[in-house]
Parts: structure tokens; C-alpha cells; sequence
């Protein structure tokens, strides 16, 4: 009966998570397109969160207000907008009485809605104060390779520091990150400095986590922070605090994977640390105690933060400058996608989406909050391929008609939208199997029986 009940609680957590954020970049999204048209004088028939039948909602001057039956998306339409009869009379608030700029302003403005929203929230993240990983911004010179990895194999080295992948300069470790999460099982060239000379070292990827991320198995000096310490651990007794910052261990440089097994290679063998606390070095003896076959200090360590707190204006340059930097990894990772260079198993629908909005709002309000920005931004992106049924697809449409100085008749319209939405069909039915294959064995191979 518990674990019944935990299935439903759990079910619901997808849901209402799910339903939070998508219902916020939605709204967002059909407001651009509801505020466009209003500010250009175009009357609105019907504004509706969700698709298909009404449930309920309101009507207020010329526009239903609805909540329909399918909440996987919403629209808005305006009067004549699907009505292309050749010699049909326009009234002044008609959609197609507008020329072709207004068109394409309102049609843009739901995209355009979902980037400012994206830029809005991350702004507000970065004045109420932020803690970030310190390591991200840092130059990417290596302080720890995973045995065994990729990186290990082909010959990278502690102190190596990489300064292109594929030809790309990368400045930080949130650079390098972002070059090898969309390279899986990929051979990769990556530049490095060492010893005073450049070199070109070529290995491949591997892929880890549900989605397949590229994985080469390099670090950087990820210094350890101290978060919580067990009362009556060794880590207590010896005078570990929490926020103390681990710089060596018996004098040698120790980072944070470096720190786990140093710790845990150490059972009731004596460790002298130095530790970091408020600006001043400190150095403590600690016996890490014997659990098993393995050495334990009592203490939640995680990569040092550092929290970041923007003024007004500040915050927002910061928040611009995320969110080019997002940009450009959604176009390189669609780009990698048509291309083949990226696998589809990267690629979140409806299932992804709903179990990543659930671990972020378990998160908390913040977490939340820096998802629903990055999945409004790749709204926006999205929604500017020019795919038929997408607003790029009548963007595109209004600019061949504003180049060849023409509208396209009823019939050419029609068939564009016919293909559009075969195109649209297949690719959220895509998206749908892909999510669901990830649950199974073999993945796509398990739907093949041979």
C-alpha cells in the first residue's frame, strides 16, 4: 500500500511540476503574440491555454479566454488569420488587413516573449544572489583525469591546459564542458599547452547519464569545500568547520576527486590537512576512521562556490551574456543534430521535461526557477525554424512574400501548412519514443526484435 502510494505521490510531483512550467512559458510565449496584435490593432478571437476542446474560461470584449482539454501548449487566433479565401472582405481589425511587417511582428513576438523572459528570470537569479561552482570561470588547466577515462588513455596530464576542442577556443571549464557534453562516443582534437608548447592531442568520448553526454574523464582544480561535519566524526574531533576550503594533504595539492580517494585510501592512517578558513591557512591532523575496507571523516563535501550578487544593470549584462552563451549551445547542438555529429539521445520531450522540472523544483524555488529560463529560451529558439506550423515557419513565409512583393495564394498556403504539420507530427511522436526507449534495456534496439 506504501509503495502504491509513493508511486501516486511521486506521479503527481511529474505532473505538477511539469504543468508549473510549462503553463509559465506558454503563457509567455501566447502573451507576446496577444500583446503584438492588440498593439497593432489586430482583434483577438480566442486566447487558450492548452489545445482542443474548452473547458471553461471567460469572455471579455471580443476575446474567449479558455483553459482547453489538451495543456500541451496554447495559441492565440486572431480574426481572419486562418480564413484565406481569394475576394473575402477584411475588416480594419483583420489579421490579413495588416501589412506584412505588422505580420511578422506579431508573429515573432511570442519567440521574442520567451527570450525575454528567459533574460528577465536569470536576472532576478542574479540580484537575489547566486552560488556558483568557482572552477567554471577558471582557465581549464587540469587537476584531476579519472583512471581508466578517455582522457587518461590518450595522454593527457595534470597541469595540461586546454585551449581549443575542435578547432573552438575555450576560455573557461564551462567552455570545455559544453564542447564535450555534445560529443559523445566522438573523436575529438583537443589543443593543449604543456610545458611551454602547443599540442594536438586527438582522443574519444565516451557517453554517461540518461542522455548520453560526452564524457572525456579530464578536471580542473576543483579546490573541496567542507558543507556539513558530523557531530563525533573524525573530521570534528580533529576541528574541520564547515566552509573550511581543502588546499593540500600531506603537503601535495589535493582537488576535489583527488580528496575523496585520499580519504578513502587512508583508513586510520593519520592525514595532516590544510585547510583554507576565512582568508587564513589552518592545519589540522584527521584519522580517517574504518568503514569497511575504506577510510570515512564524516563530512558533505562539494566543489567550492562562490556566491554571486549583481546590482539592477549588472544583472542584467550578466544575464544577457548567459543567455548568448546558451544560444549559441542550443544552435550548435541543433546544428550537430541535422548534421549527425550529435546523438538524438540528447534530445528531452514531454517525459525529460517533466522529470527534469520535477528535480529542480525539489530543489527549490531557484533551481526552478533557472530551468524554466533555459527551457523558455529554447522555446524561443525553437519556435524561429522555419518548420511550417512553427511561427520560423510563417516568418519565413512573410519574408519570400516580401521579397518576390506578393502573397502566396490559399492553396500554396495550405499545402505549406499540410506539410508543416506531418513534419510537427512526426517530430513530437519522435520525441515522445525517444523519451520512453531511454527506460528500456537497449534502448532503440529493444524495439527491434532481431
Amino acid at each position: 500500500m506504501q509503495n502504491v502510494l509513493n508511486s501516486v505521490v511521486g506521479n503527481a510531483q511529474y505532473l505538477i511540476a511539469f504543468l508549473i512550467v510549462f503553463t509559465v512559458i506558454v503563457l509567455a510565449h501566447e502573451l507576446g503574440h496577444f500583446l503584438a496584435g492588440k498593439l497593432m490593432g489586430i482583434r483577438v478571437e480566442v486566447f487558450s491555454l492548452g489545445f482542443g476542446r474548452r473547458l471553461f474560461g471567460f469572455k471579455r470584449g471580443h476575446t474567449d479566454y479558455r483553459i482547453s482539454l489538451l495543456l500541451m501548449g496554447g495559441y492565440v487566433k486572431f480574426l481572419g488569420e486562418s480564413l484565406m479565401e481569394p475576394g473575402r472582405a477584411l475588416e480594419s481589425d483583420d489579421f490579413m488587413a495588416k501589412n506584412r511587417w505588422q505580420r511578422f511582428v506579431v508573429i515573432a513576438a511570442g519567440a521574442l516573449m520567451n527570450i525575454i523572459l528567459a533574460v528577465v528570470l536569470l536576472a532576478g537569479i542574479n540580484m537575489s544572489g547566486v552560488r556558483v561552482p568557482s572552477y567554471q570561470e577558471q582557465t581549464p588547466v587540469i587537476g584531476w583525469i579519472e583512471p581508466g577515462s578517455p582522457a587518461e588513455k590518450f595522454g593527457l596530464r595534470p597541469d595540461d591546459t586546454l585551449l581549443r576542442i575542435n578547432g573552438r577556443r575555450v576560455d573557461t571549464w564551462s567552455d570545455v564542458e559544453l564542447a564535450v557534453g555534445i560529443q559523445p562516443e566522438k573523436e575529438i582534437t583537443i589543443d593543449i599547452a604543456r610545458d611551454g608548447r602547443e599540442m594536438p592531442v586527438k582522443l574519444t568520448t565516451e557517453k554517461r547519464t540518461r542522455f548520453e553526454m560526452g564524457y572525456a574523464g579530464f578536471f580542473g582544480k576543483i579546490l573541496t569545500q567542507i558543507q556539513a561535519v558530523t557531530p563525533g566524526s573524525p573530521a570534528e574531533k580533529a576541528g574541520l568547520k564547515p566552509g573550511d576550503l581543502i588546499l593540500r594533504i600531506d603537503g601535495r595539492p589535493v582537488y576535489f576527486y583527488s580528496f575523496i580517494e585520499t580519504v578513502e585510501g587512508s583508513p586510520e592512517k593519520p592525514l595532516a590537512f590544510e585547510v583554507d578558513r576565512g582568508g587564513r591557512t589552518v592545519r589540522l591532523t584527521v584519522t580517517p576512521r574504518r568503514e569497511g575496507s575504506i577510510g570515512k571523516i564524516g563530512v558533505l563535501q562539494s566543489a567550492e562556490s562562490v556566491e554571486k550578487k549583481y546590482a539592477f544593470f549588472p544583472a542584467i549584462v550578466q544575464s544577457v551574456r548567459d543567455n548568448l552563451r546558451l544560444t549559441t549551445l542550443v544552435v550548435r547542438f541543433l546544428v550537430g543534430l541535422i548534421k549527425g555529429e550529435v546523438s538524438t539521445d540528447q534530445l528531452g520531450g514531454p517525459i525529460a521535461i517533466a522529470r527534469i522540472s520535477r528535480e529542480t523544483l525539489r530543489m527549490g524555488f531557484g533551481a526552478l526557477i533557472g530551468w524554466i529560463a533555459f527551457f523558455s529560451l529554447q522555446l524561443g529558439i525553437i519556435n524561429l525554424i522555419p518548420i511550417p506550423v512553427l511561427d520560423g515557419g510563417q516568418l519565413f513565409v512573410l519574408t519570400l512574400e516580401g521579397i518576390f512583393r506578393r502573397d502566396f495564394s490559399p492553396r500554396l498556403r495550405r499545402i505549406w501548412l499540410q506539410v508543416g504539420f506531418l513534419i510537427f507530427v512526426f517530430i513530437i511522436g519522435f520525441v515522445i519514443l525517444n523519451d520512453i526507449v531511454k527506460f528500456l534495456p537497449n534502448g532503440w534496439k529493444s524495439l527491434w526484435p532481431f
